[in-house]
């Protein structure tokens, strides 16, 4: 079989999977046993295939084949593809996909693992993180080509806050969540700067964001609780469940005697994607960054990749940008993607695996 990368990505695009990937995950089937292989799907949906033998390092392509919501259609003008997924990561997944059938290894294996959750729960990649081992993974996601080696982490939770319920005029204001919101909020804002982590020397400073404010349900009744949602973009060695300790522990030291805090986070069974860094001298690193062209440098958003970078050398590579001049692009009614540049991810971790696996 001859692979149309722009025919495939045309036809990616086209499939809807933002509330189920099952034709997406048929369309990857289809391609992979047209093309001479027999894929496999893992307990969580992973779509995963091989090529090569043991002989020799493992290198492994992953990306996600699920989309945000909503659907946005399939547009093509010249050499650009507007449309959800055109970037964010059908571009990814067809240039990955271009170059694992293309590759010929001659010493070692090339792996092809695709999850169908990412931008929700991430499970397919943390099942495929107890069931793999590599030597080096390449993880699809707009880069604009660059070669990037590092990403924060990301986790979001609740800070409750709890007082005293009650009429309006009797509640003593001590005993009020209300009022104690902003103690809250003042201990967010100090919290990097007392105890949070050190900034990386690649990733930069973490950040603490709050998102939302729940409370009350009527004007003349004082809540017993408040609820603060908040967003939380780590770095080395900071962990989900590291953080949500630690901050708990900060607020509580932190609150008036007369009220109590607690730190939850959201999706407390399901992974968070932790952050992560590669050496910029691996050899992953340098093979693809002379194949590709393209700047090293620290990805914008939370991966998959973490789930891969403590089992081996990671890095974020693909067509396509988060943002540019204009504004967002991945995510937003906007999507798109150069088709020039799909060929050109495909052809440089083609080269790069030619180069890691002879």
């Amino acid at each position: 079989m001859s692979f149309d990368i722009t025919t495939f990505h045309a036809e990616a695009v086209r499939t809807p999977s933002h509330e189920d990937v099952s034709a997406m995950r048929e369309l990857l089937l289809e391609t992979l046993r047209e093309a001479g292989h027999e894929p496999d799907v893992d307990a969580r949906g992973s779509v995963l295939a091989t090529r090569g033998d043991d002989d020799g390092p493992h290198y492994v392509l992953n990306t996600h084949f699920d989309t945000v919501a909503p659907h946005v259609p399939y547009e093509r003008d010249g050499e650009v593809v507007s449309g959800r997924g055109a970037c964010d990561a059908k571009g990814p997944l067809a240039a990955l996909l271009a170059a694992f059938l293309r590759a010929e290894p001659t010493a070692g294996r090339v792996t092809l693992a695709l999850t169908p959750d990412e931008e929700t729960l991430m499970t397919g990649a943390a099942h495929l993180e107890e069931t793999l081992s590599a030597d080096g993974y390449v993880v699809g996601e707009p880069t604009g080509l660059d070669v990037c080696v590092a990403a924060r982490g990301q986790c979001e939770g609740t800070v409750t806050v709890e007082g005293e319920a009650g009429h309006a005029a009797s509640v003593p204001a001590e005993r009020n969540p209300v009022f104690g919101v902003a103690d809250v909020l003042a201990s967010l804002r100090r919290y990097d700067d007392d105890v949070g982590p050190d900034p990386d020397p690649v990733l930069g400073e973490p950040k603490l964001t709050p998102s939302g404010l729940e409370a009350g349900d009527a004007p003349n009744r004082v809540p017993g609780r408040c609820r603060i949602t908040f967003d939380r973009r780590n770095v080395p060695p900071e962990t989900s469940d590291s953080f949500r300790a630690a901050l708990e522990s900060y607020l509580t030291a932190h609150t008036p005697d007369e009220l109590s805090t607690s730190v939850e986070l959201i999706r407390p069974d399901t992974p968070f994607p932790d952050p992560f860094v590669t050496d910029e001298d691996d050899p992953l690193v340098r093979a693809l960054a002379d194949a590709g062209g393209g700047e090293v440098r620290p990805f914008g958003a939370a991966t998959e990749a973490s789930f891969f970078a403590a089992d081996a050398p990671t890095v974020v590579f693909g067509p396509g940008v988060l943002a540019d001049e204009t504004g967002a692009v991945a995510h937003a009614q906007r999507e798109y993607v150069r088709l020039p540049d799909v060929e050109a991810a495909a052809d440089a971790v083609e080269r790069t695996l030619e180069t890691l696996l002879r």
